[in-house]
């Protein structure tokens, strides 16, 4: 359920502020989206597993308050960071 090396390396690249940066909240929220998205496909498959469920449910989490700590400190770069992701319709 990890993500692999070469993927996480390229999301980061993706989404980097900087040239060393590897912790941003834009490039944590990539990096969530990525996991909440192969979850998601793993807890439609096996609806009864609660534990990835409970996992899942905290990942959507985290990512959300990532992201209103972005709308609140960079707004510039929020709906950006949205569109891009497809976070949003």
């Amino acid at each position: 359920m990890s993500i692999e090396k070469e993927e996480k390396a390229q999301i980061i690249s993706d989404y980097a502020v900087h040239q060393n940066d590897v912790g941003s909240p834009e490039v944590q929220v990539a990096i969530l989206t990525r996991r909440i998205k192969d979850l998601s496909l793993h807890t439609e498959k096996s609806p009864k597993d609660h534990h990835s469920r409970r996992g899942l449910v905290s990942l959507v989490a985290k990512r959300r308050s990532l992201l209103n700590y972005i709308r609140k400190n960079k707004p510039e770069t929020y709906p950006d960071l949205i569109q891009k992701l497809g976070l949003r319709k």
